[in-house]
């Protein structure tokens, strides 16, 4: 099957330091607003009086508006530039958190973090593609992997720096802090980032950003609703039939027109299917352990929110250090995709389990060996993940391929919270005893006011206890299954072709990487 030829790659550009440190700041204050609300649910419980389903939803508003637009906003940068997208996203993502730092309510605030989602879906899509115009050769793994640390730090140090300032201030803090660092990288992105766009000026594909937003949130919704409503309620089954049509219509609509902001042949490139499963179930894992454990910390163990953030630190920690000091990147070439997906996401894996085995009995000393496998199956598997969807989307749609990166990202993490939220949920319902009303079981602290005497609060503590483990257990299985299927996919995406027969169709299509053209 004949394809377009490559045009030969611009030489790199003089700033590209500077302008990967702009960039990266960007990546990190949109990052660090996934978690970062995680040490300020207590806050918010009490200041906002919000349940379990508020909580889930100020949560899971942000990632969702994220995750549903990602696609539209990285096609959207390449048709009209980059470096506009940047700034408009910049600007966005600024108003949204004074937004949300000045609600007063459940509802207000739900809102204005579905705001920030807008600005944050711009300002994912276009750091990364920025970084693969202006990088090349190999220096690309070498800015990905800094890239790749910056994210990590921002997707777990939000506790961390959550816990800080409420230590010192009220909960709006965590998201006003994000209104100066706008406001810098808006100047800094201004002065010094190059406009770059597709030569091709596709035109935007409105159905399919309607079709995968509405998909995702019916889907998210009905696994939200479930514990509350049952899930054979006619709400939840309403929400994700509609979600499962609208993501099937988004399917059917891309492969047929004529200018899809998700180009369907992309999945038949076995590394970037690998990447893209390995990437959902890393974001999976993460997200919703990080949602259980900072309420864990603070809940059970009765952890104050700078205490609960300074023990997650060592997640964050370690991420960065591995890939600062280029430990996935020299595994790379020794182990290749599968063997760096397989190791990492096993370690993943592993660590969850170790939280779900030790966290309980063993108080913190059992979450920090859990935190520590954690960080090194992360830091081994996302850059290596990274690395594999990129090279396989050409590079006038980097920004259609940074969207799949941070789609996958973002809406494997919200998957995270909302179906370990909803086991937690459930089986701490089951586990209260019969003297705490039933009505009770939507947050731990309503529970414990219920509850009538020390053994109940006693009984509640381990009802809540219980709920982690199994939840922990979840997610360490689906990130097992899931490494074993990204690490076969991207074995057999490495493996050399059979040479050519006679007999052979000349169109037949190829799974290799090398029938994609690369950007490095």
């Amino acid at each position: 099957m004949s394809q377009a030829p490559v045009p030969p790659p611009a030489a790199p550009h003089p700033r590209r330091w500077v302008i990967l440190a702009v960039v990266c700041l960007a990546t990190l204050v949109v990052l660090l607003d996934n978690t970062v609300l995680n040490v300020a649910i207590p806050s918010l419980t009490e200041d906002l009086g919000a349940g379990t389903a508020d909580i889930q939803w100020m949560i899971n508003a942000y990632a969702l508006v994220q995750s549903g637009l990602l696609l539209t906003a990285g096609s959207l940068s390449d048709r009209y530039g980059r470096k506009r997208a940047l700034l408009v996203g910049l600007a966005l993502f600024g108003l949204g958190s004074a937004a949300a730092a000045l609600a007063q309510s459940s509802g207000q605030l739900i809102a204005a973090r579905a705001g920030m989602g807008v600005g944050g879906a711009l300002l994912m899509t276009t750091t990364l593609a920025v970084v693969m115009q202006v990088f090349q050769g190999a220096e690309v793994p070498k800015a990905i992997g800094v890239w790749g640390a910056v994210s990590s730090l921002g997707f777990a140090g939000g506790p961390l720096l959550g816990g800080v300032l409420l230590a010192h201030f009220w909960w709006g803090s965590v998201f006003l802090i994000n209104v100066p660092v706008a406001l810098l990288g808006l100047f800094a992105v201004a002065r010094l980032l190059p406009e770059s766009k597709d030569p091709a000026a596709r035109r935007p594909d409105v159905p399919g950003a309607v079709l995968s937003t509405v998909g995702m949130v019916g889907l998210v919704y009905a696994i939200i609703s479930g514990p509350l409503h049952g899930w054979g309620s006619g709400q939840v089954l309403l929400s994700g039939a509609v979600g499962l049509a609208a993501l099937a219509g988004f399917v059917a609509w891309e492969a047929h027109t004529p200018a899809p902001m998700l180009d369907m042949s992309f999945f038949r490139n076995r590394r970037f299917n690998g990447a893209v499963a390995g990437g959902l179930l890393v974001a999976f894992g993460m997200a919703g352990s990080l949602f259980l454990l900072t309420q864990y910390l603070q809940l059970v163990l009765g952890y104050r929110p700078l205490e609960a953030g300074l023990r997650m630190s060592p997640l964050a920690l370690l991420i960065v250090l591995l890939n600062l000091s280029g430990v996935g990147a020299r595994l790379l070439p020794r182990i290749g995709f599968a063997g760096a997906v397989a190791v990492g996401m096993g370690l993943l894996a592993g660590g969850l389990a170790l939280v779900a085995a030790l966290g309980s009995g063993h108080g913190y000393p059992g979450l920090l060996a859990g935190l520590v496998l954690m960080g090194c199956g992360i830091a081994i598997a996302s850059p290596a993940m990274a690395s594999a969807v990129m090279g396989a989307i050409p590079p006038e749609r980097a920004g259609a391929g940074a969207g799949v990166q941070g789609t996958v990202t973002e809406f494997g993490g919200g998957l995270g919270v909302a179906v370990l939220g909803a086991v937690l949920g459930s089986r701490f319902a089951a586990g209260l005893p019969g003297s705490v009303p039933a009505a009770s079981a939507k947050s731990l602290p309503e529970a414990l006011a219920a509850a009538p005497d020390a053994a109940a609060r006693t009984a509640v503590h381990d009802a809540f206890a219980h709920g982690l483990t199994s939840s922990q257990l979840i997610g360490a299985t689906a990130v097992l299954l899931g490494g074993l299927l990204s690490a076969a996919l991207l074995y057999r995406a490495d493996r050399p072709s059979a040479p050519a027969t006679a007999t052979a169709p000349a169109d037949t299509p190829t799974d290799t990487p090398e029938a994609v053209p690369t950007t490095h």
